[in-house]
């Protein structure tokens, strides 16, 4: 590495280190165990794992969450960015250390479609539109919400017809990757001799 690489470097990693303590300083101050909004945050990530546990298809699990974790990991791919680049904020945190919100990419976003692919494919009905339906309300009735009790910030632009488009992409990603697998899976079982 050059010096000049190596000073950037290094300058970055202060950056990271010092907004890492300001989080932490924000959190304490803002967003703990103190507030309502904490609490609420606590509870929009450990209810929907609790309804996953007692609804989830125990039949279907590993696909369900094969599709689960591929949305998580694409929303928080997005949120992150989108917190990164200021499109968005949130305001409160259940978890100081992590600029996203842990409570809607590790628990309630994931689980909602969980739930849903899980109803789809137990009712034999269409996944593609049900998505839709729920990146719609998500979009622009569960965000307004948030937006609403000062959960969630819009910035330098972005709206929720954005944040649409961003749903519709995450869960695009979602179902193509774990039909791949599931493509992968058939025609092994398919080709293997008996």
């Amino acid at each position: 590495m050059s010096d000049a690489q190596i000073k950037m470097l290094e300058e970055l990693r202060n950056a990271h280190q010092e907004l890492g303590v300001t989080l932490l300083d924000y959190w304490q101050q803002y967003s703990g165990l103190n507030t309502i909004q904490f609490w609420i945050n606590l509870i929009m990530l450990l209810a929907p794992l609790v309804i996953l546990y007692m609804k989830i298809d125990r039949s279907r699990a590993l696909l369900l969450g094969f599709f689960g974790f591929n949305v998580h990991t694409w929303f928080t791919y997005i949120d992150n960015v989108g917190v990164r680049f200021g499109f968005w904020s949130y305001p409160y945190q259940a978890i100081p250390f992590l600029p996203v919100h842990f409570g809607l990419d590790a628990a309630l976003i994931p689980v909602s479609f969980m739930l849903l692919y899980q109803y789809c494919l137990n009712h034999e009905k269409n996944f593609y539109v049900f998505a839709l339906g729920l990146c719609a309300g998500l979009s622009f009735v569960f965000k307004p919400y948030l937006v609403i009790f000062n959960l969630f910030q819009l910035h330098n632009g972005a709206n929720y017809f954005y944040l649409f488009v961003f749903y519709l992409i995450i869960v695009g990603l979602a179902i193509v990757i774990t039909n791949l697998f599931l493509h992968f899976e058939k025609t092994t079982k398919k080709n293997m001799p008996n």
